[in-house]
């Protein structure tokens, strides 16, 4: 199994802090059809009774118009990288170090395994570092192919 690197959108929106407020949200993209790669959900400690989530991608205007009745907008200042690979000892370090490396800031990070597969979603501050990441993750996933 070849590592996967590409672009994705991220998506934001507040949540009420209570029993199903994070499905209230949900819910209405789930209907659009949206076949979502991560959530991230939290409790907002400064702002209590409150949450945050974040999901994507999202795929066309009814799956994006669903988010945006939702609550959901898409911020300024944040661009995702969705990778995925074979789960080995090091294969998600060397996307992370040559990013690093480059001189490129991580805003964000997401990880997890599932079976034998793991998957990183790298939030960056700008579309530009975004791309390059692209570039250094595939550059990198080649490298240690080899």
């Amino acid at each position: 199994m070849a590592i996967i690197v590409k672009r994705i959108d991220v998506w934001v929106g507040e949540i009420r802090d209570h029993p199903g407020g994070l499905l209230d949200k949900l819910d209405v993209v789930a209907e659009s059809g949206a076949d979502l790669t991560f959530i991230l959900a939290r409790r907002q400690i400064e702002r209590p009774g409150t949450g945050i989530v974040l999901l994507g991608p999202l795929k066309g205007a009814k799956q994006q118009n669903a988010a945006r009745l939702a609550g959901f907008y898409k911020p300024a200042g944040l661009a995702a990288v969705h990778i995925e690979g074979p789960n080995k000892p090091g294969s998600a370090a060397a996307a992370i170090r040559s990013i690093s490396q480059a001189g490129i800031s991580l805003q964000a990070l997401q990880a997890a395994t599932i079976g034998s597969k793991f998957m990183l979603v790298l939030a960056f501050d700008s579309e530009e570092d975004a791309d390059m990441a692209v570039k250094l993750a595939k550059a990198a996933a080649k490298k240690k192919g080899k």
